[in-house]
């Protein structure tokens, strides 16, 4: 069984930036695909970003392509989602996610393991 504990969240102005965390607890975070996915209050949650097993795919929800940067630390055990030029829509909660597949797409039953979330909130 996988642990994931997200940090990193809070509140920032538009135009800002953050950096959430990911680190799987009782296992090798190696072993699993991981992604970022979001919920906005009264919305459904939706896939933000993906990195396959090796770091070697990325994938991103064109809403933030080209100013989130998902990563893998392999030596920290931990990925990790850089969020630039901020925006209010941005708004939601952020949940890590990790799959035993080599790639695990946008869609969230194809991930196995959450994270309890962690809040971001942009201001205008």
């Amino acid at each position: 069984q996988v642990q994931l504990v997200e940090s990193g969240g809070g509140l920032v102005q538009a135009g800002g930036s953050l950096r959430l965390s990911c680190a799987p607890s009782g296992r090798t975070f190696s072993s699993y695909a991981m992604g970022w996915f979001r919920q906005a209050p009264g919305k459904n949650r939706e896939f933000v970003a993906t990195i396959s097993r090796t770091g070697g795919s990325t994938y991103y929800a064109d809403s933030v392509k080209g100013r989130f940067t998902i990563s893998r630390d392999k030596a920290k055990n931990t990925v990790y989602l850089q969020m630039n030029s901020l925006k209010p829509e941005d708004t939601a909660v952020y949940y890590c996610a990790a799959s035993t597949a080599n790639y695990a797409g946008t869609v969230a039953d194809g991930y196995g393991y959450w994270g309890q979330g962690t809040q971001v909130t942009v201001s205008s």
